[in-house]
């Protein structure tokens, strides 16, 4: 009996000794990678006090390298630079003012042909006028021959009251109102006959100007009647170009809302120019006037530039300013006396440059702009003579930056050299 109970005890031992000996095991695997972690980086903060420090300098900030140039006072002939069509300052429909049938045209009576003035164009049949002008002929021949009858009648009863009346004879005895009625009559036949020549001589048409065909609108044999088109002609002797004009422009221009050419103040010359067949080439002419309105829907003024004789002298080498081509202008304007002129390239957004000092710093300075082009812009306020202006891109630009100027000694001198500016583009 004793024995058992020592066996009883054994067992019960041996289980309370199992869960000891798995709880440190599971300790052991949690808390072992901890440790290795822990010391690595112990390892890796000693290792990085062992690595030698970096050596620190101050050193001043590096001057930025930049290109100038020099604002120039001088006097500065402006300009404008516009685009318009080439337009005939004469065109017109051409129309027969009698009816009847198409008998004739001329050879050259064709689309893009030539014609002179007072060239016959079209004829049409004319029987039936020339009859018209043969039975007014014969009218007034009758209406001679009555009035001679009545005049002689009238010499007749004037000699017979004269022998056997006495007194004042009346006018119904001398025949005067026979006379008058006569003469009424041959009045009238010489009307009708005039109307019938005018209506025969309208059986031809005859071009009214020297100028070029748009469009021909008839054929041989066709049958028109009076006041039908026949065709649409332009003329030669001036063309007109349309250009549009804002008011930035007029005041560059120097001119007003309405102004008309006269010889005591000519409108300024203009250039117009184009590329034909792959070869440019330049004509030249005139602003004549300007429009008196606004136009409604882009708000601008119209400037009419006028070439003469654009199909002959006023060619550039025998290459027309023909009808219809599309032209670039430029327009000559006033003078402005003593501007600053910079490059272009010196004017940061609208109305801002950078300023190189003496001192080798940089300034920003606002100035007024009067024109600008593609090329120079003109200052009229903010800016001196022999300043010098930076042209070359910078980025983080501040006041008093630092800057160093490069050395272009042997490149060419980039300040403004032009007498004009082309401005308006």
């Amino acid at each position: 009996m004793a024995q058992g109970n020592d066996t009883m005890s054994n067992i019960s031992n041996a289980h309370a000794e199992r869960p000891k000996k798995s709880f440190l095991g599971r300790a052991l695997k949690f808390t072992l990678p901890l440790i290795v972690l822990f010391a690595a980086a112990v390892g890796i903060m000693f290792m990085g006090k062992l690595k030698p420090k970096a050596e620190t300098k101050n050193e001043p900030p590096r001057a930025t390298p930049v290109v100038t140039a020099y604002a120039e006072s001088r006097s500065v002939e402006l300009s404008v630079s516009s685009q318009g069509e080439v337009r005939p300052r004469t065109e017109i429909n051409l129309a027969a003012l009698v009816g009847g049938r198409v008998e004739w045209l001329a050879p050259n009576f064709l689309e893009g042909g030539r014609i002179k003035k007072g060239q016959i164009i079209l004829r049409l049949e004319s029987a039936e006028y020339d009859l018209r002008v043969t039975q007014a002929e014969a009218n007034v021949a009758q209406a001679q021959t009555v009035l001679i009858r009545e005049i002689s009648e009238s010499d007749i009863a004037r000699r017979d009251w004269e022998d056997l009346g006495k007194g004042q004879a009346s006018p119904l005895t001398l025949r005067e109102p026979q006379m008058a009625e006569a003469r009424a009559r041959l009045a009238a036949a010489k009307a009708q006959l005039g109307e019938a020549k005018l209506q025969q001589s309208r059986a031809v048409v005859y071009a009214p100007f020297d100028g070029r065909v748009r469009e021909r609108l008839v054929s041989l044999g066709d049958t028109i009647s009076a006041g039908q088109n026949i065709g649409r002609v332009y003329g030669v002797a001036i063309a007109e170009v349309k250009l549009p004009l804002t008011d930035v422009d007029m005041a560059r221009l120097g001119l007003g809302i309405g102004f008309t050419s006269s010889k005591a103040k000519p409108g300024p010359e203009v250039v117009l120019s184009a590329t034909i067949s792959g070869e440019p080439h330049i004509w030249h002419g005139r602003i004549t006037r300007i429009s008196s309105s606004y136009d409604p829907e882009t708000r601008v003024l119209f400037a009419y530039a006028v070439v003469k004789d654009p199909y002959g002298k006023g060619s550039d080498n025998g290459v027309p300013l023909a009808s219809g081509l599309f032209v670039n202008a430029k327009i000559a304007g006033r003078e402005v006396v003593n501007s600053i002129v910079v490059p272009r390239t010196a004017l940061r957004g609208s109305n801002t440059v950078y300023i190189a000092n003496d001192d080798k710093t940089l300034s920003l300075r606002t100035v007024e702009i009067a024109s600008s082009s593609r090329d120079m812009v003109v200052i009229s306020a903010g800016l001196a003579p022999g300043e010098q202006v930076i042209t070359s891109p910078i980025r983080g630009v501040a006041e008093g930056m630092k800057i160093e100027l490069a050395d272009f000694s042997k490149a060419d001198d980039k300040t403004p050299a032009a007498n004009a500016l082309e401005v308006g583009q």
